[in-house]
Order: structure tokens, then C-alpha cells, then sequence
């Protein structure tokens, strides 16, 4: 029975000695870099646990992408952003005039973890397969390649639509496994799709392996991820399970209440169109969002950030920065 409820060089001292006589000028240079990444056994975090499933089937060898060396991109700013952030990676861009307000290695491949999402709900959307459609946990949605768990037992049965709400809204792994085994050719045609939508897209330094992200194998660009939320935002639906905060499903006499892997959403501060968290140990803390802020709309990608807050206090760093540059 299935229903519905909802990273100084320690500043490193560079002295550059001049013999000119006995005159010596020393030159300071300090160098500041990310510190390394923080290593965690457990992948938890700002999202919702992520599945013990086959959901993500053996890694397959380490595409070329995840191997090539970062390379700018066309619109990358010329110069510096004055906008400070602690992700290794981030880009912010406004919706309306596409101006770049701030870019940090939104070049370099990196894997995306749950970010992975939008592109699994895209797909299913673009399918047109029926919402109501009953979809059943199986042993080939657990997690093989990470050891992660889930709350969704195999044999549990949910529709489509509940399977994506989870999916999306507390990234539910066994959910986003699930809804790609029961897409018309099963998992190997929905990864297929998941890499033709990419490149219909544009979104040229992405490439998939799995749906729920739970592998290293998934990666791509904050610019390429700029697009993805773009695309993401035009589907009604990713929208609004994407920005729940909170919501329940039940599983014979069992209620399973969900929140929102995001902290932000919820919060009277914040007025978020849509979002998606993610993390494993090789990409770090993630987030994506299209937000309204202070009269402006703003899409913001933070990639492989240490600790589950850095990525959300990274977007109120930018909202701050730019409210006070627009009060000078």
C-alpha cells in the first residue's frame, strides 16, 4: 500500500635577496590556498543519507574528463572577483544579465555528487511516464560502491512521483536508483539519456555514470552546473519538490518523514526557485541554487566545500557582499 503526505602556505615568507652594495630588500609574499579537503568514513551530511544499494553499480574506470586538467572557460571574468567564498569551488551569476559576479575554479572537473539529481529528474520528466506508476525497492538499488544506507527498504513500494519528491527534496538515494530502472530500457538507457540531455545542453566537460551521484565517476564544471540549474528551473515540478521543506510518505502502516537536505529552504530570509545539495568524500560539500536576492536573481554553484555549513554560509557571504556594494 503506497500514499503521499510532504581548504599558508603558512604565509609563506618568499625574501628575495638583491646584492646592490649593502643595500638587501626582502619581499614577502604570502600565498593563501584551500585547505585540503577534510576526510570523512561516513557520508552523511547536509543531505539526507545516501543508500547501501546497487543503485550505484561498480565504478567503472575513471573517465577522461575526471582526468583532464582544468581549462577556462570563454566567459570567465578577466579579472578577480572582490566577492570572498571558503568553497574550493564556486560561480554566481545573475539569472536576468548573465553578468559573472564571482568565479573560483568553475572551470576545473570535479565530481558532483547528489548534484546529480536534476539531471535524474530532468530525464524522468522528460520521459512523460506515468506519475502514478508504483515503482518497488529492489537489491539493484542498493549502494555496492560506498556502503551507504537508506531509509527505503527493498521491497518498499512507492509511486513515481513520491520517488521523485524524495529524490529531489532529501536526496533519497535508492529513490533516484529506482526511478532509472524503471525507465524503458532500464538503467543503461537512462544514463544514456542523463549524458544526451548534457550535451544537448552544452554542457560539454559532464558525464554521467550513475543516478544518485554516489560515485566519483559523475562530474562536471560549476559552469556547466550554471547550466543544468537553468534547464532544472523550467520543469514546475523540480521546482517545487526541489524547494519542500519538509515531507512524509507511507509505506503500509509506516510514516516516513523527510526533510530537506538544503537548510536554507524554509527560511523567511531566503527565497530559493530551485536547489539541490550533495556529498561524498571526493567532492566535498556541495550545493546549487537559483535564489531572489535583494532585487536580483541569482543562480550560485559552491563545489567541494570542508564541513556541511561552508557551502550555505558561502551564499549568505555573497548576498551580504553584494548588498553592501550596492549601498556604496
Amino acid at each position: 500500500m503506497t500514499s503521499s503526505f510532504r581548504h599558508t602556505h603558512r604565509g609563506r615568507h618568499v625574501s628575495i635577496c638583491l646584492a646592490a652594495g649593502l643595500a638587501l630588500v626582502g619581499l614577502t609574499l604570502v600565498v593563501f590556498c584551500n585547505p585540503a579537503q577534510a576526510t570523512s568514513a561516513a557520508i552523511r551530511g547536509g543531505q539526507s543519507v545516501n543508500s547501501p544499494s546497487s543503485s550505484s553499480p561498480a565504478s567503472p574506470p575513471a573517465h577522461p574528463l575526471a582526468r583532464r586538467p582544468a581549462r577556462r572557460a570563454a566567459h570567465s571574468p578577466a579579472v578577480p572577483s572582490r566577492l570572498a567564498v571558503k568553497s574550493k569551488i564556486a560561480l554566481v551569476e545573475d539569472a536576468n544579465t548573465s553578468e559573472v559576479l564571482l568565479a573560483k575554479n568553475a572551470d576545473k572537473v570535479t565530481p558532483i555528487a547528489s548534484i546529480t539529481k536534476l539531471m535524474t529528474a530532468i530525464v524522468v520528466l522528460d520521459a512523460k511516464l506515468p506519475l502514478e506508476d508504483v515503482l518497488t525497492i529492489s537489491n539493484a538499488d542498493r549502494d555496492q560502491v560506498m556502503g551507504t544506507t537508506s531509509r527505503l527498504n527493498v521491497g518498499w513500494s512507492l509511486n513515481r512521483v513520491d520517488m521523485l519528491h524524495l529524490a529531489l527534496m532529501s536526496s533519497e538515494n535508492r529513490a533516484a536508483a529506482a526511478l532509472s530502472r524503471y525507465y524503458p530500457g532500464g538503467r543503461p538507457a537512462f544514463i544514456a539519456a542523463m549524458n544526451a540531455r548534457a550535451a544537448e545542453l552544452g554542457m560539454s566537460n559532464t558525464h554521467f555514470v550513475n543516478p544518485n551521484g554516489l560515485t566519483s565517476e559523475n562530474v562536471s564544471t560549476a559552469f556547466d552546473l550554471l547550466k543544468l540549474v537553468q534547464a532544472a528551473y523550467q520543469y514546475p515540478l523540480i521546482r517545487e519538490f526541489s524547494t519542500d521543506r519538509n515531507y512524509s510518505v507511507q509505506i503500509g502502516r509506516r510514516i516516513l518523514p523527510y526533510v530537506n537536505s538544503n537548510r536554507l529552504v524554509g527560511r523567511p530570509d531566503w527565497d530559493i526557485d530551485v536547489q539541490k545539495t550533495g556529498f561524498i568524500n571526493d567532492s566535498g560539500h556541495c550545493v546549487v541554487m537559483r535564489v531572489n536576492a535583494d532585487g536580483r536573481t541569482l543562480i550560485m554553484v559552491f563545489l567541494d566545500a570542508i564541513g556541511k555549513l561552508t557551502r550555505f554560509a558561502d551564499a549568505q557571504r555573497v548576498r551580504t557582499q553584494l548588498a553592501l556594494a550596492q549601498h556604496k
